[in-house]
């Protein structure tokens, strides 16, 4: 079964097709296809809450690719979805029906609650019996779960993002809520807490902090210096010494922040790096939704 998932960030878009493969009974994902665009709708819409011009002409021309690409793979299902920069845009549910109407491809602009659940659903699945507070930091808004015993207690969504941060000076205050919340909710578990972190920045942090990523775990010891180190370079050696995208090296120091405030907030000295996102969530919830059929047919 190939199944394909568009996720409509902030910072960037992303694109993936996944054949899944279900073998005498063990379940297997392998990617076809991945892209990630630099295509930074924030910009726009946390300066002028609307999407220009320019960034929706590129848009159009986004989709209608990934539209191709879902036609040419011969997917069998798929699911769009666009977030916090999409549905605070005043012209964004206008730009949504245009792409529905002239390319057929539907989009789904989801809440923080939803962007939550998906990415969660699949962080689940391999927690020990334990407590966690999971940290997902995306352009335009950061989503916090507090997890017990695979069970998911709370969630909260702040606006409080890399790009966000950028362009608003609300972060301080946005800042202060979120760290207040993480201590309320937690309670009597604030001493014994592990922090998840997803999203391409912490992914990046931990790369730029270990020399071997195969543990996916990471101490705030180690990731603090790091950050340090990268605030004190200009913009143009995080792109050439470190070799950081463009459209990842102005952002990775305001996210680091984000994920740090929340760690210590939870008095969690380490932090789990799984490697998921949004887009595996959204491939997790395609195949459930065709269990019958896949049963029957793989």
């Amino acid at each position: 079964m190939k199944l394909a998932a568009i996720d409509i960030g902030s910072n960037a878009i992303r694109f993936q097709v996944t054949n899944v493969i279900n073998y005498d009974g063990e379940l297997s994902y392998k990617r076809l296809e991945y892209i990630r665009f630099p295509l930074r709708l924030g910009d726009d819409v946390f300066k002028h809450h609307i999407i220009g011009t320019e960034k929706e002409d590129r848009f159009f021309r986004l989709m209608n690719a990934f539209k191709l690409l879902i036609d040419l793979y011969e997917v069998d299902d798929y699911y769009a979805c666009a977030t916090s920069a999409m549905r605070e845009s005043n012209n964004g549910r206008n730009i949504v029906q245009k792409v529905r109407e002239l390319l057929g491809l539907h989009i789904h602009i989801i809440d923080g609650d939803e962007e939550a659940k998906f990415i969660n659903n699949v962080v689940l699945k391999d927690l020990s019996q334990d407590t966690f507070l999971h940290i997902d930091v995306g352009g335009g808004s950061t989503e916090l779960n507090i997890i017990q015993n695979r069970v998911n207690l709370d969630s909260q969504s702040f606006k409080l993002g890399s790009v966000r941060t950028l362009e608003q000076t609300s972060a301080h205050s946005e800042t202060g809520k979120m760290t207040a919340w993480i201590s309320v909710k937690l309670g009597e578990h604030a001493t014994n807490i592990q922090a998840i972190g997803t999203g391409g920045n912490i992914q990046k942090l931990y790369e730029l902090s270990y020399k071997s990523t195969k543990e996916r775990l990471a101490d705030i010891t180690k990731l603090e210096p790091t950050l340090e180190y990268l605030k004190n370079l200009s913009h143009h050696d995080k792109i050439n010494k470190l070799r950081l995208n463009p459209d990842r090296a102005d952002v990775i120091v305001p996210a680091g922040n984000i994920y740090l405030n929340a760690m210590k907030a939870a008095n969690a000295k380490t932090i789990l790096i799984p490697d998921v996102g949004l887009k595996d969530g959204i491939m997790q919830m395609l195949y459930e939704k065709h269990i019958p059929d896949s049963l029957l047919g793989l």
